[in-house]
């Protein structure tokens, strides 16, 4: 390498490298971040371009501990050997990776590092979407926003801005605010995924089914080289949405075969992406009482989860995949992977255990509601199960709403009738456009021998007919 010099990123801040093709694949490494892309493993190829550039490794650590945790290490450590000639900009991304990837990691302390770097250098939206998905998988969209609100005056104009503060409102419930930062950030790019993303959860969450499909089927050919975590998440949301509008089952499954499972055979497919959504999709159709339409499915998807390869990627996957082992008859394995998730989060500090008790009591409840132990659900999640108070387990509000329908039908199998009936009435207050939760209370009611059976049961399908004329 040449002799030590500096070079701007795409933010215009300076890190200590001479070598062109360096600063070129860490700049494409931002790109495929924000717009998640295929190809992160470009930060890789940064790292040999110049084996001492801190920012560099720090990045290609971050990233390898989630793809390549056997490299994690070395790369930090190449990072920390040539910290002497790296620029502030690159010490202070350091200090926050290194930060996130210890063992000893204190969440609001992390959260603190990141907001420290964004403070001097607010043009990183790497660090900010770090920090993001930091936040995301602690249950924490307060925090989450105050990052973006943090550093939004300097990036009004930057599209990808607008898309990671309308996920931050919506997982916060602010739905209408959330719509118009996700159309803020489309107006500026109209190919990122993410705003497209967040656009079609509000347009979902307000049962506006029809119109969430349409724009999200216009928006899918921007689609194909995402990751398979985009690319599959984009697609369930318009399966979810062709479900919740009572599509034929057929285009429901359409989406499943042809974009979710299919999503399997690319050579560049991370396979835990995909998982994630094909089991949260099966979930929410066997919640239908379609089990067996889907029965063959879901036994192939299951026997990928027979051996250790796929566990404790995170949270979600774990518990889901319980379900799907029990529901299959895999129970041997699911006990397994039960008491191994059990015995990780023995290993942590007693903080940790106590935030992650939700999340083991959640991932036992799905091992016997995948039995179909209703009354074992109800004396494990108790009678004020709210699903939104699960945000610790690495899930938006919409892949936890399956476990909220999980606990309805709970609820009505378990003869526990007024309870039920008060949850699906405060429920349809906030949904009243989803016939699946009118169908259920019609059937709570005329379990309770209540003559308002009827108007619900008319109720779900009037909306019914509305949705796809």
């Amino acid at each position: 390498m040449e002799e030590s010099s500096t070079m701007a990123d795409r933010w215009g801040y300076e890190v200590a490298t001479a070598s062109k093709a360096c600063i070129s694949a860490i700049d494409g490494y931002y790109g495929e971040v924000l717009m998640y892309g295929r190809n992160r493993q470009l930060i890789f190829e940064a790292a040999r371009n110049d084996p001492n550039c801190v920012l560099a490794n720090v990045l290609a650590a971050h990233l390898a501990s989630s793809k390549l945790p056997s490299a994690t290490s070395s790369y930090l450590a190449a990072a920390a050997s040539c910290l002497d000639r790296a620029t502030r900009y690159e010490k202070a991304v350091f200090k926050a990776v290194s930060c996130l990837l210890s063992d000893e990691r204190d969440n609001e302390h992390t959260v603190g590092v990141h907001r420290e770097v964004l403070k001097e250098f607010p043009r990183d939206l790497i660090s900010l979407k770090r920090a993001q998905v930091f936040c995301f998988y602690i249950g924490r969209p307060d925090l989450s926003l105050n990052l973006v609100d943090q550093v939004l005056g300097q990036n009004e104009k930057v599209g990808y801005i607008h898309g990671m503060r309308a996920f931050a409102l919506l997982e916060l419930g602010r739905m209408s605010d959330a719509e118009k930062s996700a159309r803020k950030g489309l107006e500026l790019n109209k190919n990122d995924p993410w705003s497209q993303h967040n656009l079609c959860h509000v347009l979902q969450n307000d049962c506006r089914f029809t119109e969430a499909v349409n724009f999200m089927k216009d928006c899918s050919s921007s689609w194909i080289d995402c990751s398979s975590f985009m690319y599959t998440h984009n697609w369930w949301h318009v399966a979810v949405c062709y479900l919740e509008g009572n599509s034929p089952l057929e285009k429901v499954l359409e989406i499943y075969d042809s974009y979710i499972w299919k999503e399997l055979e690319r050579n560049d497919a991370d396979h835990e992406e995909v998982y994630v959504n094909a089991l949260g999709l099966l979930l929410r159709i066997t919640t239908r009482g379609l089990m067996e339409q889907i029965n063959d499915r879901l036994k192939r998807l299951a026997s990928k989860f027979t051996t250790k390869a796929h566990w404790h990627v995170e949270w979600l996957f774990d518990i889901l995949a319980l379900w799907a082992l029990t529901a299959t008859e895999h129970i041997n394995k699911a006990e397994e992977l039960l008491n191994s998730m059990k015995f990780k989060v023995s290993l942590l500090s007693e903080k940790k255990q106590n935030l992650l008790q939700k999340g083991i009591l959640l991932g036992e409840a799905m091992f016997y509601y995948g039995k179909a132990n209703y009354a074992m659900v109800f004396d494990l999640l108790g009678p004020n199960f709210d699903a939104i108070d699960y945000k610790m387990i690495g899930a938006s509000d919409e892949q936890l709403d399956v476990f909220n329908e999980v606990w309805f039908i709970t609820l009505l199998n378990t003869g526990h009738l007024h309870e039920g009936i008060e949850e699906l009435e405060k429920r349809i207050q906030q949904r009243e456009g989803a016939s699946f939760l009118w169908k259920l209370l019609a059937r709570a009611y005329d379990m309770e021998g209540q003559s308002d059976a009827g108007f619900a049961s008319n109720r779900a399908k009037v909306l019914e007919a509305a949705y796809f004329p």
